[in-house]
């Protein structure tokens, strides 16, 4: 099987490393950034098939922005995106249909269940 490839978008860096050495376990292609600015340009180089992106990122561009800014690219419109956040409202889970994102996550997530989420975006369905 060919490695896929996830970006990771957190300013957690335990999270990110644990989410990281997980997916790199299941051999996944694995790249990380901190912040959202960083993100999209790792994401414009990396060309992710799953991009897992919190909300809350300093700087710039938070999530949403994130996710509005990769949906505007054709490069991006059949990535997969993960809201993985901590704000869990109604406004928040609409914000993030707006900006984007295919699936929305509250933390603390279920590692199991993402890799899960994950996997079975990549299943040969021909």
């Amino acid at each position: 099987m060919t490695a896929r490839r996830v970006l990771i978008i957190d300013d957690k860096k335990d999270t990110v490393l644990t989410l990281q050495r997980l997916l790199q376990l299941l051999d996944y292609e694995v790249d990380v950034a901190f912040d959202g600015k960083s993100g999209i340009e790792k994401a414009r180089i990396f060309r992710p098939e799953v991009v897992l992106c919190d909300i809350g990122l300093p700087g710039e561009a938070d999530g949403y922005a994130v996710a509005h800014i990769l949906r505007k690219s054709e490069q991006f419109r059949t990535t997969f995106l993960i809201a993985v956040t901590g704000y869990g409202s109604e406004n928040d889970k609409q914000r993030a249909r707006e900006a984007g994102f295919d699936l929305f996550l509250t933390k603390p997530i279920d590692a199991i269940a993402l890799t899960k989420i994950i996997s079975d975006r990549f299943v040969d369905t021909s």
